[in-house]
This record gives C-alpha cells, sequence and structure tokens, in this order.
C-alpha cells in the first residue's frame, strides 16, 4: 500500500491507496492523521502497518486520486533525517579527478564501513510541490535522487522518494565542508507518499529516473535502477543505529544514484522531478537562498 498525507483547509488527513482505490483513514472511528500512528499500532499488535490499514478501510471513505494529488504534504515529520553515502559506483566515479577527494571516496565505496552522516531536521526539509535550496554562497549545486528508507522504532516501514541537494562546489573545495554542502535550509525533500513492502517489492530492484526541467525545456535528465547500490537496506541501517542514540521515527536516505555532469548546476525556478518504480513522483521548485 502506499500511505500520502494531505491537507485541506487545516485539517491533515491520512491517505492510503491499495490496488483498487485511495481512502481516507482520518474519516474513520480511529481517525489516524499521520503514518507514524499507524506504524506505532502495528507495533504493539505484531502487525504490519497494511494490516492495521486494512482493519480501517471498510468504513473508510473513498477518495479521488486527483485529489489526493492537489493537496498533497509532506508524507510524515521523521524525527531526524541522515543519509547514507558513495552507494553507487557512480558517487566514487564522478570524483575520480578531484584530488584527494578521490582516494576517500573509493575508499568509502570499497570498505566494510558505509558513509552515513546526519542530513537534516524536519525544519530543514520540504514535501512535494514545495521549493528546495540552494546556497547563495555556492556556485555548483546538484540534486541527489535517492531510495529512502522509513524508520519507526529501528525497523523498516516503508520507503520513499528523498532528494538529498548538494552544494557540490562547496565539497569540492575541502572534505572537511562537507556538512556544509549538505545541512542548510531547505537541504532536503522527501515524498510524495510512502510505499510499504507490499507496494514496493524489491526495494533493490526498481528503476528510478531524474530530470531537470528549466522554463519548459529538459536540461537534464538520466536513469538508473537500485540494483546498482552495492549495499543492502539493512546493512545501511545497521551501521547507522550502531551505538546511537535513535530517535523514534527516521527517513534514512540510502545513497546518489545519479549525479549530472559538472556542466549543470540548479537554477533558481527549475523543477526537480525524481521518480521511484512502484513509490511516485517527488516533485520540487528550485529557490535561491
Amino acid at each position: 500500500m502506499r500511505y500520502y498525507r494531505i491537507e485541506r483547509g487545516e485539517s491533515p488527513s491520512l491517505i492510503v491507496e491499495d490496488e483498487s482505490a485511495a481512502y481516507d483513514l482520518t474519516a474513520t472511528e480511529a481517525e489516524p492523521t499521520s503514518f507514524l500512528e499507524l506504524a506505532s499500532a502495528a507495533s504493539l499488535t505484531d502487525e504490519t502497518v497494511d494490516d492495521v490499514a486494512r482493519g480501517l478501510i471498510e468504513e473508510a471513505p473513498t477518495v479521488e486520486l486527483s485529489t489526493v494529488r492537489e493537496h498533497l504534504v509532506r508524507p510524515l515529520d521523521p524525527d531526524e533525517i541522515w543519509g547514507a553515502g558513495v552507494t553507487y559506483a557512480i558517487s566514487q566515479e564522478s570524483r575520480e579527478d578531484e584530488g584527494g577527494l578521490a582516494e576517500a571516496y573509493l575508499n568509502a565505496y570499497e570498505a566494510d564501513r558505509p558513509e552515513v552522516y546526519f542530513k537534516a531536521t524536519p525544519s530543514r526539509t520540504v514535501g512535494p510541490n514545495e521549493t528546495v535550496g540552494i546556497r547563495g554562497d555556492s556556485d555548483w549545486d546538484v540534486p541527489e535522487p535517492e531510495m529512502t528508507i522509513i524508520l519507526y522504532e529501528d525497523e523498516i516501514v516503508g520507503y520513499t522518494v528523498g532528494n538529498d541537494m548538494c552544494s557540490r562546489s562547496i565539497e569540492r573545495d575541502n572534505l572537511l565542508y562537507l556538512p556544509q554542502s549538505k545541512i542548510y535550509a531547505k537541504s532536503c525533500a522527501i515524498g510524495p507518499c510512502i510505499a510499504t513492502d507490499e507496494a514496493i517489492g524489491d526495494p533493490l530492484d526498481v528503476e528510478m529516473n531524474m530530470e531537470i526541467i528549466r522554463d519548459g525545456d529538459t536540461v537534464f535528465e538520466d536513469s538508473t535502477s537500485t540494483s546498482e547500490m552495492v549495499r543492502t537496506c539493512e546493512e545501511l541501517v545497521d551501521y547507522y543505529t550502531r551505538y546511537n542514540e535513535v530517535p523514534e521515527s527516521t527517513a534514512l536516505l540510502t545513497g546518489t544514484s545519479i549525479i549530472p555532469p559538472d556542466d549543470v548546476t540548479l537554477e533558481e525556478d527549475d523543477e526537480i522531478h525524481i521518480e521511484i518504480e512502484n513509490v511516485g513522483t517527488l516533485e520540487n521548485t528550485v529557490e535561491q537562498l
């Protein structure tokens, strides 16, 4: 199943989509307004999130998916957002001409221990159809499309689309500047929904596409598959949780799968479309901060 959050006026609603229709779960007697409420109920009853949702669907009114898409907001508010890096060959290959960076990225790609880092808080993260930011002190900025794991109490409960915005010019200046290139206002986007195992199938065998549109024209487009990732989702979760005081809920971005070439940089009002098979498409515009 896929779970969306929408807002019509000031009232949030939790919508679930199965193979036949979309249903407003908030309009049931239980009145859940967030995916995390279902995850909490599932953990208490030793069921899956989809099991809990199926128990509510019979009394839930249907809603048109066109209406859902018009009112989408961020599908959940995770306590923290983390990232994993150099999980695809393209991540280290794109740094081959960057001196000391090249060796660091190659070592991370080949090492037993993956790169795992803090990415954002909810206040730095936007949802579908909102603006992502590019820094005023950077002259090379790119979106980074990533399969994103949703964790509840250390367990994988779903997946969404993530955009790990990156100021490449700052990162290139010095690897120690990586936090500044990654963590800033509107530096992350997630959405449009949360897909569970039933919907996505194998998360490491789905197609991913990214397109950057400027003034109606495509300035960059590329596709890949999550099958190219050299780490498993479970491995990344294991290293994220090791000796770490993790919160109740986390979004964990799993690494950059598509990187635009050096001559492509984001500009204000660009549109970014990131699609992951069996999950959906995350659409954002760009704002100069």
